[in-house]
C-alpha cells in the first residue's frame, strides 16, 4: 500500500451506514466495508478531509492509528505506550482521550481512556521530558481507542465533535431530528436524483425543518461542513493546511455556482415550528431554497409538479409523550399521500411503525434506522394506484361466504397472535407462522420481515388421489386471506409448490428477477430472495443450531460442508471463529454466502470460500490431517454425487459422511451433524465407537414446534 494511502473508519447512525459507504466511495475511498454502525476504508488525507467536509451522513470520521493487542490491560497499556505519538502530537498541544466497547480487562470506557491517556502522556514525557495537557473540551488532538475482543483499534477523532451538529439549528423543537439521520433518510429516498430532475420536496410535517434545510444543502451542492468551526485534525501534527484550504476554496466554488430555486416546500400546524424552520434554513444559508407556510395537515396542496418526493417524520408517542389521536393523524397523512400526491416518491420516518398501518400504502422498501437511541422504521413508498390498500371490507369479501377460508383464517390469525409477540422479543424478523395445522389447506407459511413484511407460501403438493380442482380452490382461499390477516401487501405474498426435488434440481432457478431483501436474526443481517429459488436463502429451522454454532465457535477453525448460502459460517465467524471454510458444488450459493459474510463485516484470507463435490473434497483433504475444532455437516437428503452411485442419500450414506468429516477435526472438537430427512434413523452401531449427542429436541424453534422432526441434529465427538 503506498505511504499515502491511509486507514479510516466513519462511524453512521444503524441504518445509515450503506449510504455513508456510497459517499465515500464518491470521495475516492476504497477497500470500502461496511457494517451496522461503521465503514472502514482506505484513501488519502485528502479522502478523509472530503469525508469530513461533505459526509451528510458520518457521525465521526477516525485516521487509524493501528490495531492493537487487549487481550489484558497490560498488554492494551504497553501496545499503547509503544507508538511514536509524536507523529501526531505537538509539543504544547492539547490532548483528549475517549474509548467504546470493551472486554473483561477493559470494562469500563472511563478506565479505557484513563489507559490511553496514561500511555501517551508517558510515551512522550521518555521522548520529550513533557506530557501534554489534557483539555477534556475541543483539544488540540483528540484520541480514541476502540476495544473488541481481545484486539483495539487506535485512532485520530479528525472530527472531533459529531458531524451531525451542523451549526444551523436555532432551536430543535421538542424532539428533534439528528442532521445525519434527516441527510440519509434523503438519500436513501433518491431526493439528489429526484431535484436533478427538477422535482420537488414537500414536508407537510416539518416541525424545525431539519429535513427542508437539509433537503437545500443538497440542491444547492453546498458541503455540510464548510462553516464549521473547530475539527479534530487542526491540532493534529500531520494537519496538511494547504491542502484543506483548497478543499474548502473548492466547496465555495461549487455552491457559488448552483442558481437557488424554491423547489423545497414545508408546512406545519405550528406557527413557532414555522418561525423555527424559516430561521434555521436562513442560519444555513439556504433560506432562498426553501419556502415554509403555516398550514394544517389537510390543508397542504400539491405544487405544480409531476416529480417530487414526500418526506415526513410524524409523532409516534415516545419522546414527545403519549399524544392521543395518534392514529388518526397517520390515517389523513395516509389519505394526503393517496389523493393528492399519486405519483409521486414518500419517505416516512416513524418510531412507531405499527402506526403506519394506518397510512394505506404499501411500502416497497423498509428500513431500519436509528436516531440518537430511538428506533426507527422508514418507509418508502412509490404513490401508485396499485400501491394503496384496499379495504379490509372488500378483502373479507372476497372469501367471507366460504366456511373452509374463515377457519383458515381464524387458525391463521391465532397463531399469528401468539408468535408475532414471541418473534419481537427475540429480535426475529422471520418466523414460520402456519404449517400444515389443518390437513385440508397443506400448506407452510413463512413471515420475513418486520414491517412492510412478505409472507413466503410452500403449498405442499396434493397427492393424485385428491382432486386437483379442490386443491387449486383452497389454495385460491389462502391467497386471498393472507393479505388481510397477516397485514402483507398481496404483491409480498410469494408462493410455491413443495415437491421432492432430485438430482440438481435444488441448484435450479425458478425465475430471474434477482429481487434480494435483507432480513435480520439475531443481530445479523441475510440476503434473501422470494422469487428467484425453490428456498429463499435462510432455513428458518435451524436458528437455533446456528446459535449454538456461534457459541462454540470462539477461538476454533470452522468447516461448513454444503454450505448453502453460508447462514451458518456468519454465525460462526460472529461468535468469534479464528477462521472458516465452507464448501458447497454451487457457484450462485457461494457467492450469497460471500455476500452473507460482508454484509455482517466478515472479509479477508481467513474466511475461504470453496466450490467443490463435499465428499470429493473431504476425500481429498484428509492429506492434511486434523485441521478444525468445529464442523457442521448439513448435507441435502438427496444429491447428484459422482462418489455415490449417480446419488447421494442422506439414509443411506451418512456414516460414511461423517467417517470422512471426523479425519478433519481436531481432538475435543465437535461434528455437528444435520439433516432434514423426516425418516432419518441415525445408525449408531456402526458409530459406536464415537460419543453421538441427538440434540433435535432442543434445537427445534417455537415456531416449528408443531412439526418437531422438521429436522435431526447431532453432536458428534472421539471418545
Amino acid at each position: 500500500m503506498s505511504e499515502n494511502v491511509r486507514y479510516w473508519i466513519a462511524t453512521a447512525p444503524i441504518g445509515a451506514a450503506s449510504v455513508l459507504a456510497e459517499e465515500l466511495a464518491e470521495f475516492g475511498a476504497t477497500d470500502i466495508r461496511e457494517r451496522s454502525h461503521d465503514v472502514k476504508f482506505q484513501g488519502t488525507l485528502e479522502v478523509g478531509y472530503r469525508a469530513c467536509l461533505w459526509s451528510r451522513t458520518a457521525t465521526r470520521v477516525h485516521l487509524s492509528v493501528g490495531s492493537i493487542d487487549a487481550s489484558s490491560s497490560k498488554n492494551l497499556y504497553d501496545a499503547m505506550k509503544r507508538i511514536d505519538w509524536r507523529e501526531h502530537i505537538a509539543p504544547g498541544a492539547t490532548l483528549a482521550c475517549d474509548c467504546s466497547g470493551g472486554n473483561e480487562s477493559i470494562r469500563h470506557t472511563i478506565y479505557g481512556s484513563q489507559l490511553l491517556k496514561d500511555a501517551v502522556c508517558d510515551n512522550l514525557r521518555d521522548a520529550t521530558g513533557e506530557r501534554p495537557n489534557i483539555k477534556p473540551e475541543r483539544p488540540d488532538v483528540l484520541l480514541h481507542l476502540h476495544v473488541e475482543g481481545a484486539t483495539a483499534l487506535l485512532s485520530v477523532d479528525f472530527s472531533g465533535e459529531s458531524l451531525h451538529r451542523r451549526g444551523y439549528r436555532v432551536d430543535g423543537g421538542r424532539a428533534p431530528l439528528k442532521e445525519n439521520v434527516a441527510a440519509a433518510v434523503l438519500l436513501r429516498a433518491g431526493w439528489r436524483a429526484i431535484e436533478s430532475q427538477g422535482g420537488v420536496l414537500v414536508d407537510p410535517m416539518c416541525g424545525s425543518g431539519t429535513f427542508l434545510t437539509e433537503a437545500a444543502l443538497i440542491a444547492a451542492d453546498a458541503a455540510p461542513a464548510l462553516d464549521r468551526e473547530y475539527f479534530g485534525f487542526r491540532g493534529w501534527r500531520g494537519h496538511d493546511t494547504a491542502l484543506w484550504d483548497s478543499l474548502c476554496e473548492e466547496a465555495r466554488t461549487r455552491r457559488a455556482a448552483r442558481v437557488p430555486r424554491r423547489c423545497i416546500l414545508g408546512s406545519d400546524i405550528d406557527a413557532d415550528a414555522v418561525r423555527m424552520a424559516l430561521e434555521n434554513a436562513a442560519h444555513a444559508g439556504v433560506g432562498d431554497w426553501v419556502h415554509v407556510e403555516k398550514r394544517a395537515l389537510g390543508e397542504v396542496s400539491r405544487p405544480a409538479s409531476d416529480v417530487g418526493l414526500v418526506v415526513a417524520n410524524p409523532p409516534y408517542g415516545e419522546r414527545i409523550g403519549a399524544e392521543t389521536g395518534l392514529p388518526e393523524l397517520y390515517s389523513e397523512l395516509g389519505r394526503l399521500l393517496r389523493e393528492r400526491f399519486k405519483g409521486w416518491q414518500a419517505a416516512i420516518l416513524t418510531g412507531n411503525p405499527p402506526l403506519a398501518r394506518n397510512l394505506g400504502v404499501y411500502a416497497k422498501r423498509t428500513h431500519r434506522v436509528f436516531n440518537g437511541m430511538i428506533e426507527c422504521r422508514l418507509l418508502r413508498f412509490d404513490l401508485t394506484e396499485a400501491n394503496e390498500q384496499r379495504p379490509a371490507e372488500v378483502v373479507r369479501a372476497d372469501w367471507s361466504g366460504r366456511p373452509g377460508a374463515q377457519m383458515f383464517a381464524n387458525r391463521l390469525r391465532k397463531n399469528l397472535k401468539l408468535l408475532d409477540p414471541w418473534a419481537e422479543r427475540e429480535h426475529i424478523d422471520c418466523f414460520r407462522v402456519y404449517d400444515a395445522d389443518m390437513p385440508e389447506y397443506a400448506f407452510a407459511i413463512d413471515l420475513y420481515g418486520r414491517e412492510a413484511r412478505h409472507a413466503y407460501v410452500q403449498e405442499y403438493a396434493a397427492p393424485k388421489t385428491v382432486n386437483q380442482e379442490s386443491a387449486r380452490e383452497r389454495r385460491r382461499e389462502v391467497l386471498a386471506v393472507l393479505p388481510e390477516v397477516l397485514s402483507v401487501p398481496l404483491q409480498h405474498v410469494h408462493s410455491r409448490v413443495r415437491k421432492p426435488q432430485k438430482g440438481s434440481e435444488q441448484y435450479e432457478k425458478r425465475e430471474n428477477v434477482a429481487e434480494r431483501h435483507v432480513v435480520r436474526e439475531n443481530g445479523l443481517k441475510f440476503w434473501v430472495n422470494f422469487r428467484d429459488y425453490l428456498d429463499t436463502g435462510l432455513f428458518l429451522d435451524h436458528r437455533i443450531m446456528r446459535q449454538m454454532l456461534r457459541d462454540w465457535a470462539k477461538g476454533t477453525d470452522f468447516l461448513n460442508l454444503f454450505c448453502y448460502t453460508g447462514s451458518a459460517t456468519v454465525y460462526a465467524a460472529a461468535g468469534g471463529a479464528r477462521s472458516t471454510c465452507s464448501v458447497d458444488l454451487s457457484n450462485t450459493y457461494l457467492d450469497w454466502a460471500h455476500e452473507n459474510l460482508l454484509l455482517n463485516g466478515f472479509s479477508g484470507p481467513e474466511h475461504e470460500l470453496f466450490r467443490a463435490d463435499c465428499l470429493e473434497w473431504l476425500e481429498a483433504q484428509t492429506v492434511w490431517g486434523p485441521r478444525f475444532d468445529l464442523i457442521f455437516l448439513d448435507p441435502p437428503t438427496f444429491s447428484n454425487s459422482k462418489r455415490m452411485e449417480g446419488v447421494l442419500d442422506v439414509q443411506r450414506d451418512h456414516v460414511g459422511m461423517i467417517r470422512r468429516s471426523l479425519k478433519l477435526l481436531r481432538p475435543g472438537g465437535r461434528l455437528v451433524f444435520s439433516t432434514n430427512f423426516t425418516r432419518f434413523k441415525l445408525d449408531t452401531e456402526a458409530l459406536a465407537d464415537l460419543a453421538i449427542e441427538d440434540i433435535s429436541e432442543q434445537t427445534i424453534p417455537k415456531d416449528f414446534e408443531r412439526n418437531a422432526r422438521i429436522h435431526r441434529c447431532f453432536v458428534v465427538r472421539f471418545k
